[in-house]
């Protein structure tokens, strides 16, 4: 049995990887600010370093970029670097200062280091690009989980795209609409969207921790790329709703929802494959945008926070 620490364990992806990894038999402790069972809290962290006895350490931690109940100003934003940044220098400097490091250490960020384009396909061999604060903040959050070149800890990183889940994520944010009749694409519609079921998500983390050869950038999202358009009727069949709200009427309501620059997101996309993740032998459950958007539906809840 390995034991795994995770950081950021009851957020939407590290409460889907922690009951998979323990649904396949490893042990899972939490980094958390308060104690609790299974848990251990960044104080003890920095006091007592990494138990010997870890085998993997995964970083999943940081706020929700798209909350909706947060407004898009300076002190937000502050928040969404360090949540990420912060957290991930910090696991870092414990595991190069272990005299006993873990055998993995794998961190996840997104696809948003990868320029926005119609026609660009972008694998993890491309390029991340400094052209916004979203961009930005992947070199930046990357730059922060490297471990030092003297450390033997095989790493690897999730690069996200769009998690769909039930309970969380953009699908928890959209469902009232489509739920009263207001779906429909957002924007033109053209633009690419970059997603990947929660379950695919948790379970590449899986995979690469029990892998050994899996180190370096994998791109954690749907082998099939669809634009948003297809999402969004995809989406509205799952429900039995209609997909009829014009794309610049939804386009406006995101925009107020989230302000421009976190709008993003929504309105302009990436054609990401994950060629990388492929090769090193992950099978997706969710490939069809239908099943992945009806699976979410089936399992939809209020109760986590999106």
């Amino acid at each position: 049995m390995e034991k795994v620490i995770i950081a950021g364990g009851t957020g939407l992806v590290g409460h889907h990887l922690k009951k998979l990894l323990i649904d396949n038999g490893h042990k899972v402790v939490l980094v958390s600010r308060r104690p609790g069972k299974d848990t251990q809290t960044w104080n003890d962290l920095e006091r007592f370093g990494i138990q010997d006895d870890v085998t993997a350490v995964v970083n999943v931690a940081g706020e929700n970029i798209l909350n909706p109940l947060k407004r898009w100003t300076p002190e937000f934003m502050e928040a969404v670097r360090s949540s990420r940044i912060d957290t991930s220098k910090k696991l870092a400097s414990y595991i190069a200062k272990s005299k006993s490091p873990p055998k993995v250490f794998a961190s996840i960020s997104g696809v948003a280091g990868y320029k926005p384009s119609p026609t660009e396909v972008y694998t993890e061999d491309s390029p991340v690009q400094d052209f916004d604060f979203l961009s930005k903040l992947v070199i930046d959050w990357e730059a922060a989980s490297r471990l030092p070149e003297c450390v033997k800890t095989r790493q690897f990183t999730v690069r996200s795209g769009v998690v769909l889940a039930g309970d969380g994520g953009m699908i928890q944010q959209l469902y009232p609409s489509y739920y009263f009749g207001g779906g429909g694409k957002i924007g033109k519609g053209t633009q690419w969207l970059p997603w990947i079921h929660v379950h695919d998500l948790a379970g590449i983390f899986h995979h690469g921790i029990i892998t050994d050869s899996v180190t370096g950038v994998l791109n954690g999202v749907s082998p099939h790329s669809v634009t948003n358009t297809e999402f969004s009727e995809a989406l509205a069949k799952s429900m039995w709703r209609p997909a009829l709200v014009p794309g610049f009427v939804n386009e406006a309501v995101i925009k107020v929802m989230f302000g421009s620059e976190r709008a993003k997101i929504i309105l302009e996309g990436q054609k990401v494959s994950p060629e990388k993740t492929l090769k090193n032998g992950y099978k997706y459950k969710y490939t069809d945008i239908n099943e992945a958007c009806k699976a979410a539906v089936a399992n939809f809840s209020l109760k986590r926070s999106a």
